[in-house]
């Protein structure tokens, strides 16, 4: 899933978070683990319909029509919502436990009840002992028939409000699907947060990018460097041979750099594997970006690699077999994005 914004309560120690994501829920890696994921339908009705959620669960083998004959909790009265039983049998992308379907019209239209959803959640979280992730669409803005623009103000402002008042919730990711309803989430998103007076933190970097590479693939580096700086002659790099003068400690140079730069692009190869530099390169940036709850990483795929999971789990850009059109391709993306 690609992140794109998100919003910080609390301090550091008792931070939490609402986060702002594109990605598919039925195809989450072991790293975007949820305890509930909520889904929306209509009262009684868990047709399996093709683009919806619900369908693609069905697809996954999660059917949420046969987890409503045994619910474990039903709030449907009170909270227009009601809890499954725990999930069993896991096919490679459900990566919750439960799922909480949030079923409007008993008690009012969905943006006017969005809130049910987190009264539902409280002593469902309670009982549950030590659950505090929960993930869900932007609920109704599909066959339901409602815009991001009618659901999502009130979602956020539920969530906010709830998760200020000591919610039991640590990390709250709300997911967009189409790349539109994407772009009009990330607006309404941004104006929220600054109506709310949540700031982003201001991180200022000497480099644009780091590359990550084995220096069997120094040929590809220079591809990148090269395509990337032809696009934009502004953009500057932090590369290894280059930057770090003679006598200096490498260690404590390469973690400063890649402190000191906004993304870090990895080259996967087998060589990269076997490099024991590149795997340090790597894990810093990885972890940096768990940290500061950003998308540090941009790995691009380069030579067939035998991958870690935590690896091939990442979003990576495909450019094997060192594919020049696919790698300038990337770069094009990269720039774009950046």
């Amino acid at each position: 899933m690609n992140l794109f914004d998100s919003i910080k309560i609390g301090d550091l120690k008792g931070q939490k978070l609402i986060e702002l994501y594109q990605g598919d829920l039925t195809k989450l890696s072991p790293e975007d683990h949820v305890d509930i994921l909520v889904v929306s339908a209509f009262p009684k009705d868990y047709s399996p319909v093709p683009g919806s959620l619900i369908g693609a669960l069905h697809w996954k083998g999660v059917s949420v029509d046969e987890l409503a004959d045994d619910r474990a909790i039903d709030l449907r009265k009170h909270f227009s919502c009601w809890l499954s039983q725990e999930i069993k049998a896991k096919n490679k992308g459900i990566e919750f436990d439960r799922i909480l379907c949030f079923e409007p019209y008993y008690r009012g239209k969905p943006p006017e009840v969005v809130g049910d959803i987190f009264r539902a959640l409280s002593p469902i979280l309670a009982d549950m002992g030590g659950a505090n992730s929960v993930a869900l669409p932007i609920v109704a803005a599909g066959s339901q028939g409602y815009s991001v623009a009618d659901v999502l103000p009130p979602l956020l402002d539920a969530s906010i409000k709830w998760l200020s008042l000591g919610y039991p919730i640590k990390k709250l990711k709300i997911v967009s699907y189409s790349d539109e309803d994407t772009d009009h989430a990330k607006q309404i998103f941004d104006r929220i947060k600054k109506e709310k007076g949540f700031q982003n933190e201001v991180v200022e970097y000497q480099y644009d990018f780091f590359i990550s590479y084995a220096h069997e693939n120094v040929e590809e580096m220079e591809i990148i460097r090269k395509n990337i700086s032809d696009l934009n002659n502004e953009i500057n790099f932090f590369l290894d041979r280059q930057e770090i003068k003679i006598g200096q400690s490498w260690q404590i140079e390469v973690f400063k750099a890649l402190d000191n730069c906004k993304k870090v692009i990895s080259l996967y190869s087998p060589s990269y594997l076997d490099s024991k530099i590149c795997q340090e390169e790597f894990n810093m940036a990885w972890l940096r970006g768990r940290n500061r709850n950003e998308n540090t990483l941009i790995p691009i795929y380069i030579q067939n690699a035998n991958l870690p999971t935590y690896m091939s789990s990442l979003n990576y850009i495909d450019c094997r077999e060192s594919d020049e059109k696919k790698i300038i391709n990337a770069c094009s993306q990269i720039v774009k994005d950046l």
